[in-house]
């Protein structure tokens, strides 16, 4: 019975730890997608205002 004991005392009960790792694992994956959408949208809109400029100055 020791044995047994000692080997679920290895084993915590208690996940929180687990929880926050995961939480913060979602939260730096979504960082990362806003990151590259913000840049990748942002060459997009300057893209698009470099033209509007271009042909106002054309006119």
């Amino acid at each position: 019975m020791r044995l047994y004991h000692r080997i679920r005392s290895l084993h915590p009960r208690d996940e929180s730890g687990q929880s926050m790792v995961e939480y913060a694992l979602v939260t730096a994956l979504i960082a990362v997608a806003a990151l590259v959408t913000v840049q990748t949208l942002g060459e997009g809109i300057v893209g698009v205002f470099e033209g509007i400029i271009d042909e106002l100055d054309s006119l």
